[in-house]
């Protein structure tokens, strides 16, 4: 005869609660002893480069040097977190905040890549103050400044109603929300994994997108997946990068688990400009974007070309890139053997 053993269901979740703020404790400490680490090191950073630039006699040319030189050296022994332009930024940082001590502990580098756009010096100090106090995210402080929440604030008599009104428009930030913080994983050489970023039906959609593009052999080619773009501090991933040697052009895929919205479009059409500017060769073709919505019960093709004047889509377009039909009946496909996947799981 078997002993049983018996438990209060309260025990359990006592049990379980206790674990839980252990973990969740112990996550929030990491993620603020990182985040600490790298403020203090970027700001020490922008320190030594400001420095060195007085020596040339704060000569744009001496500079532009030091920190071209400087980035390359950097980027081969620590990663892509060393850029030029980031290397800039924490030139900035220092002249924006000459003074260490005064630094918020809990302010993420985001956090300033936007305070350093505020010119006006006791604005600035209010938002980083309000920032840390209120316990602020990066998209909460951003929409404060492009709000002008400061100056609403001096010019309104009932101040607690705009204070309140500010802090009451975003959900309140998870451990793992912070810990998939791009800059702090490019900080501590934590390679960017699609699958810090994805929900399992996004990432099954688009590991069967990948070959279902190539094996139409309509002149794709494979050029990357979870490509990562940092729109001036920003971070987004583009699903999938193509190039079709038949159009002579880039093939961006952004795939969404959610209703199509104007701002995905926006977003999309924000891509497609980056890749012309920086991506696209003298006689390529005008990139072309391709959003795949995976609404339940609902799919949905969008394209975007922002530069059409050449019409070179008129034939080839047609006849080289996937319909609408052949995408919505994919998605609908493997999104139903994903869900009989998961409910024999």
């Amino acid at each position: 005869m078997s002993n049983e053993i018996s438990i209060n269901e309260n025990e359990i979740n006592d049990l379980y609660s206790s674990v839980s703020l252990i973990i969740t404790d112990a996550r929030n400490k990491v993620y603020s002893a990182a985040n600490s680490a790298m403020v203090t090191a970027y700001w020490n950073i922008g320190r030594i480069i400001y420095e060195q630039e007085q020596k040339g006699n704060d000569r744009a040319e001496y500079g532009q040097y030091i920190i071209r030189n400087l980035s390359a050296k950097l980027t081969k022994e620590f990663g892509k977190g060393f850029t030029s332009t980031n290397l800039k930024y924490m030139r900035q940082f220092y002249a924006t905040f000459p003074i260490g001590h005064t630094l918020c502990d809990q302010l993420s580098w985001s956090h300033y890549r936007h305070l350093m756009r505020v010119t006006d010096e006791k604005a600035r100090l209010f938002y980083m103050e309000e920032c840390a106090k209120s316990n602020w995210s990066v998209r909460q402080l951003e929409r404060q400044i492009n709000s002008f929440f400061y100056e609403r604030l001096l010019s309104s008599r009932d101040k607690e109603a705009v204070k309140d009104d500010a802090n009451s428009k975003e959900p309140e930030k998870t451990p793992e929300d912070f810990i998939r913080d791009p800059y702090v994983l490019e900080f501590i050489g934590v390679k960017q994994s699609p699958k810090l970023y994805e929900t399992d039906l996004e990432q099954a959609l688009i590991d069967e997108l990948q070959k279902f593009l190539l094996e139409l052999g309509r002149g794709f080619s494979f050029v990357a997946r979870q490509k990562h773009i940092d729109l001036d501090g920003e971070h987004f991933y583009i699903d999938l990068v193509f190039y079709n040697y038949l159009l002579k052009c880039f093939v961006l895929i952004d795939l969404k688990t959610s209703k199509l919205t104007h701002q995905d479009i926006g977003q999309m059409d924000s891509y497609i400009r980056i890749f012309d500017e920086l991506q696209k060769g003298d006689d390529d073709n005008p990139t072309i974007g391709i959003i795949l919505c995976s609404e339940k019960n609902e799919a949905i093709a969008k394209y975007s070309v922002l530069n059409d004047g050449k019409q070179l889509f008129a034939s080839k377009y047609q006849f080289t890139l996937p319909t609408a039909e052949e995408l919505q009946n994919y998605i609908e496909q493997e999104r139903r053997r994903f869900e009989e996947r998961s409910d024999i799981l």
